[in-house]
């Protein structure tokens, strides 16, 4: 039975570069879906997303903060996928969930409403630590250290 570990193990660790561009697909492709149309909502749109802030009493410039919101989305979903700047497209990720994360709780919407907010803050969080892997454009470019 250890010996079935150990390879295992051993197989799936050969694969994380592979496992990490899956992942880099998925979760940045989401982020550019759910970006898109926020892009996409103009001023109005922008406006209306950058509201949320007055929960925490930043009541001004909600289209700038809207707008902010929506580019860390959209670019960030792109610059995750393509593992482009990555740590920066995470770490303006997982700022954006935290602040999704935090002004939900404080409206009242509760855990249930803010959980997805909180897991994919926590997946950008760590994403940051682990890299992009050796199938991105930071490592085809030299930005990583292999």
């Amino acid at each position: 039975m250890s010996y079935l570990f150990k390879n295992l193990n051993l197989f799936l660790y050969e694969k994380r570069d592979c496992a990490l561009l899956v992942f880099r697909i998925i979760l940045g492709g989401m982020f550019i879906w759910h970006g898109f149309p926020k892009i996409m909502g103009g001023v109005e749109g922008w406006t209306g997303l950058g509201k949320s802030l007055s929960v925490v009493g930043i009541t001004f410039a909600p289209a700038m903060f809207g707008f902010l919101s929506a580019i860390s989305e959209f670019v960030g979903g792109i610059c995750f996928v393509l593992g482009l700047f990555y740590r920066i497209a995470s770490f303006f990720l997982f700022s954006n969930m935290m602040i999704a994360f935090f002004t939900q709780m404080i409206a009242g919407k509760g855990l249930f409403k803010a959980s997805q907010s909180l897991e994919d803050g926590s997946a950008f969080f760590a994403a940051i630590a682990i890299g992009p892997g050796k199938y991105s454009l930071d490592a085809k470019l030299g930005f990583l250290k292999q």
